[in-house]
């Protein structure tokens, strides 16, 4: 005998969340498959492909008649994390002066006064512009890749060929001192070292006091060749607290006089004879930041730094001829001061040329003239090879010397084109690469010329070099830069290298899945329906295929090149497609939804809200904290604002605790287990208010108590969240809850979920966060509710695609409303180190991975099987439909 009808098709229900999980892992392969396809970037083959060997000195088949010698004894490299180009520029080159402008004094005294010896560079990186990656090119010459970034957290050693190892095998001593980024990318390179930890942004002190103790003294020392000094404040001030803000200006403060010390020293030990006789002093930054402190994208705020260079012995005046004159302006005391512009592409390039050590193998640079031409020891008139010139003077002299390390230079770029094209599996293209060797083989044809034009002793061999582009060694100078600059132009547009069978084969599957999703979820309709309700699915049928236009419209829209910044709007605006849709059939059919208006009124709120938390240019810290309250600051002025800041979070963290509370007596039905989380949760929430409170002046004068609630208490919220979820899962293992339907178990463990990680979001989010979970929370009960109306106008048990994709675009919606961003400065850092000081990569990693996608999509999720919940409380007394959460939340899942 055969089962019954119902007990067959309550099998075949139960069988579709299986389902779901072999498409969600089918899916899972085909994006993989496709960002596979694109990771096989440049820094991979480059890894393969580096060899230690280097050209040895004088090889003909370069023909460069010899290698350059070094033109510095000692190179200090001073880095401050995230300068911005107008801290070291005088306000005058800008339209408008700001409070941050004009702080390093020293820097622009010696740039308008020795303008022979010191000069303001704006240097130009490429993104993305985090640490790590800046680090990283300045020191192997190459271009940085994106595909780096997840290691900005733990940095593994760098095993390509580096200005680094060059100075170590060439014989150099390197010390170091600040941030400790040097230390994961380089342990064995430094000959003295004094690391500090760098990720702990809300420190503005401890990496800058560590060189401080440690800078002035090493610079009387004679036991090193190059000093490197890494400072972290302006970074981390820009991070907390925004580039327009107190302790941005008194860090400001605070360098330029360090910076006074150390330009006093390297000039009082620079005599002949001295220590620092021919040192050269670079002041850089490695990045810059937008104004709200952050950076990793390729705005012009972030790609913009400063580079300084000074030399304490003053090259000849003919230097003049070489620095460039386009950029001048006047000082605040009226002095005549020029800005350079260089990429810091060329940056190991030219350090390279000035130590003497040979170029990185990966280096795509070019020996920047001026940065060489500021250092004394290019000067000095000395002969080179066999057959050089013995009488010439200055300019001469540096212009061969020049040409002579671009000659180096241009066969090193050239060999690794060479190296790159034979190990690479698709290379550049033909007829690009074939261009970049013609350049390569005119520039080098006509060097024997040059040298033997350059050497003639006829009278007015000085008025030819003063014609510019017509004198022979500067066309040499133009062929080569020509060569090196067109492939440095061909690299940044064709430097990532594609897999497209894998990228084709991954398309394909994640469109086969897609067609597979939607044929289940019709399937899965048709057998929720009971056989008398078949003409009902054309309703459920017309509200598929909207959600279905609504999902299509968002992917075609990935396919802009403005949408990651657009991305928040366009999910705001087809939200209130969706919303303004529903309120016109409800009216249409006589039926008029609240519940439709309420959900379009908050879409309305949540695009203000956006607006805000999109925004770069918002300077106040309050602001960029707690972007959803910031209109409260306009409305009500700014003390009443400071008052309403600090109360309202709490009430509405009262209020969102009440309804989780209530929910939780609701759901679970074990008495052990709902006290549990019970006392969890309210532990929780009192901790999150008391850590609120202890940041507010209320316990300004107690420091253990503002001690205990600003550490203290937020590990108290991840411990309980991290203790509930154990103890959930292991009463559900050692529990008798067979007994139970499964529908009241999914409903169980989903608000055990929920109070375990939604304390843990808040308290990430910050102050922003009660209001936030009330926004979420009232679009859910807006869904809620037009589920049941769903079902009692089809008559069917099966979720409204509508509100499913309502739902998901909400989550987007909140993404953007709490101040996220889908780009690399749009990660809140700060968030990873609420209840630590201290940083650890799998703890601030975890924690900073929490606060990214609590909103977007750990919350949602975790939420869908409690919007569901409804539908046990309506159809519970039906048997035939005792298994519709289950099925429900396949449907919901499949629809997100």
């Amino acid at each position: 005998m055969s089962p019954p009808a119902s007990h067959r098709r309550r099998s075949r229900l139960l069988s579709w969340p299986l389902v779901f999980v072999a498409i969600l892992a089918f899916h899972s392969l085909a994006v993989y498959l496709f960002t596979r396809g694109f990771l096989l970037t440049r820094t991979e083959l480059d890894l393969h492909s580096s060899r230690d060997d280097r050209p040895p000195q004088g090889d003909v088949s370069a023909g460069c008649t010899s290698w350059p010698p070094p033109a510095v004894d000692r190179l200090v490299i001073v880095v401050l994390d995230a300068l911005r180009f107008d801290f070291v520029a005088p306000s005058t080159f800008f339209p408008e002066k700001h409070p941050w402008m004009d702080k390093l004094q020293v820097l622009q005294k010696l740039a308008a006064s020795e303008k022979t010896s010191a000069r303001i560079f704006k240097a130009l990186a490429d993104p993305p512009t985090t640490s790590l990656q800046r680090l990283k090119a300045l020191t192997t010459g190459g271009l940085p890749t994106f595909i780096d970034v997840g290691n900005s957290f733990g940095a593994p050693a760098i095993v390509e060929d580096n200005i680094m190892h060059q100075l170590v095998k060439n014989g150099k001593r390197v010390v170091m001192m600040g941030d400790d980024t040097w230390i994961q990318l380089y342990p064995e390179h430094f000959n003295k070292s004094f690391p500090y930890p760098s990720f702990n942004v809300k420190d503005l002190d401890t990496v800058d006091n560590g060189v401080i103790d440690h800078l002035l003294p090493s610079l009387h020392n004679n036991d090193w060749d190059v000093l490197i000094a890494h400072f972290l404040g302006v970074d981390h001030a820009g991070h907390i607290f925004g580039v327009d803000s107190t302790p941005m200006i008194q860090k400001l403060e605070q360098y330029n006089k360090i910076l006074e010390g150390v330009i006093h020293t390297l000039r009082s030990l620079s005599k002949p004879g001295g220590t620092h006789e021919n040192t050269l002093l670079l002041v850089m930054g490695d990045h810059g930041q937008t104004l709200n402190g952050d950076h990793g994208g390729g705005t012009a705020e972030e790609v913009e730094t400063s580079l300084f260079a000074w030399s304490p012995k003053a090259p000849p005046d003919a230097v003049l001829s070489v620095l460039d004159h386009s950029s001048c302006n006047v000082d605040l005391h009226g002095e005549e001061l020029c800005i350079s512009t260089m990429q810091q592409l060329d940056f190991a390039a030219t350090i390279s040329a000035l130590l003497g050590i040979p170029f990185p193998f990966g280096s795509i640079g070019r020996v920047n003239p001026e940065l060489y031409a500021l250092s004394t020891g290019t000067w000095v008139n000395q002969t080179m090879g066999t057959d050089a010139c013995t009488s010439q003077n200055d300019l001469e002299a540096w212009m061969r010397r020049y040409a002579e390390v671009l000659c180096v230079n241009c066969w090193q770029v050239k060999r690794y084109i060479d190296q790159y094209s034979a190990a690479s599996v698709i290379g550049f293209p033909s007829e690009d690469l074939q261009y970049i060797t013609n350049l390569y083989s005119r520039a080098q044809a006509n060097w024997s010329a040059s040298l033997r034009f350059t050497c003639s002793s006829e009278t007015g061999s000085q008025e030819k070099l003063k014609e510019g582009k017509g004198s022979v060694l500067l066309q040499q100078i133009d062929a080569y830069t020509d060569f090196l600059q067109n492939f440095a132009k061909l690299a940044r547009s064709a430097w990532t290298e594609f897999d497209l069978w894998s990228m084709a084969i991954g398309l394909l599957l994640m469109i086969l899945s897609v067609i597979i999703q939607a044929y289940t979820l019709v399937k899965l309709n048709t057998i929720c329906q009971p056989s008398d309700q078949k003409s009902a699915s054309s309703i459920i049928i017309r509200k598929l295929v909207f959600a279905f236009a609504l999902v299509a419209i968002r992917a075609a829209s990935f396919l802009s090149n403005s949408y990651i910044l657009a991305e928040g709007r366009v999910a705001n605006f087809l939200l209130a497609t969706s919303c303004i849709t529903s309120v016109w059939h409800s009216m249409v059919k006589g039926k008029f939804s609240v519940e439709n208006l309420v959900f379009l009124l908050l879409n309305i709120f949540a695009r203000f809200g956006i607006e805000i938390g999109m925004s770069k240019q918002l300077p106040a810290p309050a602001i960029t904290k707690d972007h959803s309250v910031s209109t409260i600051c306009k409305i009500f002025g700014a003390n009443s604002c400071n008052i309403l800041l600090e109360i309202l979070p709490i009430i509405s963290l009262a209020f969102v605790a009440y309804i989780i509370l209530k929910c939780l007596s609701h759901a679970i039905c074990q008495s052990f287990l709902k006290y549990f989380v019970w006392c969890g949760t309210i532990v929780s929430y009192v901790s999150i208010a008391f850590h609120w409170a202890s940041e507010t002046a209320l316990f300004s004068h107690a420091g253990i108590v503002q001690e205990f609630g600003r550490s203290l208490a937020p590990r108290f919220v991840y411990a309980i969240g991290g203790l509930s979820l154990a103890i959930s899962v292991l009463y559900r293992i050692f529990s008798t809850s067979d007994h139970l339907k499964m529908n009241k178990r999914i409903t169980i463990l989903a608000v055990v979920m929920l109070c375990s990680w939604s304390p843990t979001i808040l308290v990430l989010l910050g102050k922003q966060g009660p209001f936030v979970a009330l926004i979420c929370m009232t679009g859910a009960w807006c869904i809620i509710k037009l589920q049941q109306k769903c079902q009692r106008e089809s008559g069917l048990s099966v979720a409204d695609p509508v509100s499913v994709i309502q739902w998901s675009f909400l989550a987007v919606c909140l993404f953007y409303l709490t101040g996220h961003w889908c780009t690399f400065d749009g990660l809140r850092y700060g968030a990873a180190f609420i209840g630590f000081d201290h940083f650890h990569i799998i703890r601030q990693g975890l924690l900073l991975s929490i606060d990214t996608f609590g909103v977007s999509h750990i919350l949602p999720i975790l939420s869908l099987p409690f919007i569901a919940m409804v539908w046990y409380n309506t159809t519970s007394k039906d048997d035939g439909l005792k298994d519709v959460i289950l099925n429900n939340v396949t449907q919901q899942s499949l629809l997100q």
